[in-house]
């Protein structure tokens, strides 16, 4: 991979922590000579599945809309000149783990809130520290600061386990 081709893979849903993911992804990537590539992933409603004629454009748009307002949360009219984004329908953590094959990193909020608040990972955040093969960078959010707790993951496949660097 040469630099212009890599990036670093940002996981976008409107959260605050994907927010502060996205401007920590664009400060960390050119240190890694790396462009930011911002992903928001979407998907009909399984609970509609049948009962329902799908509006795959309805929800599209409000992905859309989300990335959107996300990255004008994230950097105003100051984004990223080399910065690129995509709308991918799929879940989210299958979805942010193949768009980050190759990538030297994976940058994803963290969301959920487990049996005791603030110690557990969301389901995505998991799925990605679980799957990738890049490293995966977690965001914690607290709502009451606008400073987040970072934690980097690199996935050990030969063994099984996730070890913190960080």
């Amino acid at each position: 991979m040469t630099d212009k081709e890599a990036k670093v893979v940002v996981g976008v849903d409107g959260s605050d922590a994907s927010v502060q993911a996205l401007r920590f992804a664009a400060q960390l990537a050119p240190a890694l000579g790396a462009r930011l590539h911002a992903v928001a992933c979407w998907d009909f409603p399984q609970m509609y599945a049948g009962y329902v004629p799908p509006d795959f454009e309805a929800f599209q748009a409000a992905a859309a809309k989300t990335l959107a307002e996300s990255l004008d949360k994230a950097f105003g009219p100051d984004a990223p000149q080399d910065m690129s984004k995509e709308l991918i329908r799929g879940p989210a953590p299958a979805k942010l783990v193949e768009a980050a094959a190759g990538a030297a990193m994976l940058v994803v909020g963290r969301r959920g809130h487990g049996g005791i608040r603030g110690m557990h990972l969301g389901s995505v955040s998991t799925a990605c520290v679980s799957h990738a093969e890049c490293p995966v960078l977690v965001i914690h959010s607290d709502a009451g600061s606008s400073h987040g707790t970072h934690h980097l993951w690199r996935g050990h496949k030969a063994k099984g386990e996730n070890t913190p660097t960080a």
